[in-house]
């Protein structure tokens, strides 16, 4: 079964090679293409796309409030950001507001569609340009403390949450495979987070890359697998 992509960039000339060149791939199949963000939000609730590609700056509303409606609207759209942008700010921002995927411009387009694949796959993906950045960037930098620190400061059970959360899992899925309550869950993921100074899931997944709790490929950032806020409390 194909996955129906949904192009949205203000450059006309892009965005029709961008269509082009997905087509070529017979797992792929765009379902249409817009300039701006405010349109993609009305034609997604239309086209019902699997995956949302598109750029930071548009026409009109800003590419991640867009993501923002898009996920408020339609919480299984997958979003993957295709920008110039690779400041952490901007990386920071995306995942904030729900991105599942964050890939530079001047990518090949094998890695566009490995990210295509994988957020359509429910994990996330980050460009390996700006992955390194963001780790840092989500880690607090000013904390003298180290990994091993971090790591002792958790229990067993919060160390496997945090890695089962981080892969991917939600509170029931961690709660079935550890074989204890959704509540139990819920009590150690807000104890670690404390714990470790943390503010959201997409904190929580780069704690974990970092930690080596979740592994990262050679060449490409680790395809991470965030819960969105209305997955963690499934």
């Amino acid at each position: 079964m194909s996955i129906r992509v949904l192009l949205v960039d203000d450059n006309n000339l892009f965005r029709l090679g961008l269509s082009a060149l997905i087509s070529a791939h017979d797992d792929f199949t765009v379902v249409g293409d817009m300039r701006g963000g405010k349109e993609a939000v009305q034609a997604s609730l239309t086209l019902n796309p699997d995956v949302v590609l598109m750029d930071i700056m548009l026409a009109g509303v800003n590419g991640l409030e867009s993501v923002s409606q898009l996920k408020r609207r339609q919480g299984n759209v997958k979003v993957v950001i295709l920008t110039e942008f690779r400041t952490e700010d901007f990386v920071r921002e995306a995942l904030r507001v729900g991105a599942d995927g964050y890939v530079l411009k001047d990518a090949s387009i094998d890695e566009l569609l490995m990210a295509m694949r994988c957020v359509a796959q429910g994990k996330k993906y980050l460009s390996p340009d700006v992955s390194g950045h963001v780790v840092q960037s989500f880690l607090h930098p000013q904390s003298k403390g180290t990994k091993s620190s971090r790591l002792e400061m958790l229990t067993t059970r919060e160390r496997s949450i945090l890695q089962l959360v981080a892969e991917g899992r939600t509170n029931r899925g961690a709660a079935e495979f550890l074989s204890v309550s959704p509540k139990t869950v819920e009590k150690h993921r807000a104890n670690l987070m404390h714990k470790l100074g943390l503010r959201n899931a997409a904190e929580l997944t780069l704690v974990a890359l970092e930690l080596g709790l979740i592994a990262r490929p050679f060449a490409i950032a680790r395809l991470m697998s965030q819960p969105s806020a209305s997955d963690l409390s499934a």
